[in-house]
């Protein structure tokens, strides 16, 4: 008699995820001690031996709760019956830009890397699933984040993996239960204070009442074809960047108005951005009103003045080169 369907399931998809992955690696499994994590760290622990791989447990430790540390040492000391071959606590400090949610994430995700970068390890697991897909496409929908924003998690991002993305959360706590394992429920999982939780418990649930089960699916594909196109456009404005590249010098970058005057509007202004960038302006500061005054110098061109960019950029139109540089431009 074979697996519970469930446990199959997050076995067969963290197979499929680790597939290309050379024997011998090491592979390792974030894992707050939640049913999603913990499905994802057990099904490592039984996947991994049988490619020949090396599987590990971090856990990060955010310091925000009582007794978040022994919580933290208690999941860590799983990892052997869950056939992994290490444990260990990340202990962060949360800062506070952004917000607590955005803070907590950019902690442990620096965390993560540097426990990857010191343990060799070739890629991160992390427990996302097709439900955490639609609270992000719903995020992004409601900041008004474009395209790039509604393809929400990529399955594969540098070293990170999320293989659950095409499951729902039924099927990890299903995994969990069959498997014996003790899950625990993250309180903040249920704070009303974050926007997350809100979307989770509020908005999705009222949506389906509202339009029928489904949601969470159909935001998710919404997701994987938004990425595809997004993928597709962010190639295409790679390629016109290179091609209408005059200088990239001492962070000045120069552009020939020629070649992005016929360019869609959509791939235009990612080479803008990508160009304002590469001349020195912060990605996080650099917001779409700042691409489309950008933007303006090249389709609404009367002679006017240069636009100031974040990070001290200014952006001019001279003799049909478009030059980005930090001020003042020579």
């Amino acid at each position: 008699m074979g697996p519970h369907p469930a446990v199959a399931d997050v076995r067969r998809v963290v197979r499929e995820a680790l597939a290309d992955v050379s024997a011998g690696g090491l592979v390792l499994a974030a894992c707050s001690g939640g049913a999603d994590s913990l499905a994802l760290a057990a099904a490592l622990g039984f996947v991994a031996p049988r490619l020949g791989l090396k599987g590990g447990l971090v856990t990060v430790d955010h310091q925000l709760q009582a007794g978040a540390h022994e919580r933290a040492l208690a999941v860590a000391a799983m990892a052997p019956g869950l056939g992994l071959d290490t444990g260990e606590v990340l202990t962060v400090q949360v800062g506070d830009v952004g917000g607590p949610e955005a803070a907590a994430r950019d902690a442990r995700y620096a965390a993560l890397a540097e426990a990857a970068d010191r343990a060799g390890a070739v890629a991160v697991l992390l427990g996302h699933t097709r439900d955490d897909q639609a609270e992000t496409v719903l995020l992004g929908l409601a900041r008004g984040s474009g395209p790039r924003s509604l393809s929400g998690m990529a399955p594969v991002q540098g070293r990170y993996r999320r293989p659950f993305l095409g499951l729902g959360r039924a099927t990890t706590v299903a995994a969990c239960a069959a498997l014996g394992l003790d899950v625990w429920d993250d309180p903040h999982n249920d704070d009303p204070r974050f926007t997350r939780v809100r979307v989770r418990k509020q908005v999705i649930p009222h949506l389906e009442a509202e339009l029928g089960p489904g949601v969470a699916d159909a935001l998710a594909r919404t997701a994987e074809l938004a990425r595809e196109d997004a993928d597709a456009l962010d190639q295409w404005a790679e390629s016109a960047l290179q091609d209408c590249a005059l200088s990239d010098i001492d962070g000045q970058v120069a552009l020939a108005v020629q070649g992005l005057e016929g360019l869609p509007d959509a791939v235009r202004r990612r080479v803008l951005r990508r160009a304002a960038i590469a001349a020195g302006a912060p990605p996080g500061a650099l917001g779409a009103v700042h691409v489309r005054a950008l933007d303006r110098l090249i389709t609404h061109w009367n002679g006017q003045k240069g636009v100031d960019l974040p990070g001290g950029l200014t952006a001019i139109r001279r003799y049909g080169t478009l030059i980005l540089a930090i001020s003042p431009i020579p």
